[in-house]
């Protein structure tokens, strides 16, 4: 027996809800698009302490920049290494994009009850953001207002208590491993967003978007956030 699907069944996105009460954001990869512009100043740093060839790009992703200068040179002064890569930064946000539905997601939230957590400075974050036009919160988790950056669990956990929530009732939305080890490990829900990342590499996440685009908000008459991911 032949089975007849109409045009919108065969349309229609599986979707799925969840309930929480605050969303925690990465940055870089999630809100926005800054790859080619990090790059190019982790190469410049690299070019200007001659180790072009001895370094990697993948190894500075997902991470606070301090902490991977201590680990590839451990000899430098990474305060005055970091600051080095800011200044590099601040002359270079060409190719840096607002990534899709992330606009209208970000309208949609009441302002207290989301923020940014990221391994970026705060210098570089409100650089970033004031060059892209979008909102800076209040209260914001940036590199160098934690003693541990990710994947260890503190930064998530300090986002949420920005926010006056317990970590179950937070969504963090990542792109990164560490990123996802991070939320996971401070006892948050993750949505991982495929733009960097494989779903593969991205394990322990609880759910996995291609961008924003399928993500909307509601804020409910209980004080919940419920959140739609079309999948």
């Amino acid at each position: 027996m032949r089975c007849i699907l109409s045009h919108a069944m065969i349309n229609k996105m599986p979707s799925h809800t969840i309930s929480v009460r605050g969303i925690l954001f990465d940055m870089d990869g999630v809100l926005i698009s800054s790859t080619a512009a990090d790059e190019r100043c982790w190469l410049r740093w690299a070019k200007h302490h001659k180790m072009e060839g001895a370094f990697s790009l993948q190894s500075t992703h997902g991470r606070r920049a301090i902490d991977t200068l201590r680990a590839i040179r451990p000899d430098l002064d990474p305060v005055i290494e970091q600051r080095r890569l800011e200044d590099y930064d601040a002359e270079d946000h060409s190719g840096l994009i607002i990534l899709p539905g992330v606009q209208e997601l970000l309208a949609s939230l009441p302002a207290d009850r989301w923020t940014i957590v990221t391994s970026a400075t705060v210098r570089l974050l409100e650089g970033r953001l004031n060059f892209a036009a979008l909102p800076v919160p209040a209260a914001l988790v940036s590199a160098d207002k934690v003693a541990n950056g990710k994947p260890h669990p503190e930064p998530y956990l300090t986002g949420a208590k920005f926010l006056g929530l317990v970590p179950a009732d937070c969504l963090v939305i990542e792109d990164s491993p560490a990123g996802v080890a991070s939320g996971k490990a401070a006892g948050c829900k993750v949505l991982a967003v495929l733009s960097s990342h494989s779903r593969a590499e991205l394990i322990g996440a609880d759910w996995f978007v291609a961008s924003l685009e399928q993500v909307t908000a509601t804020l409910g008459a209980d004080g919940m956030l419920s959140i739609r991911l079309e999948v």
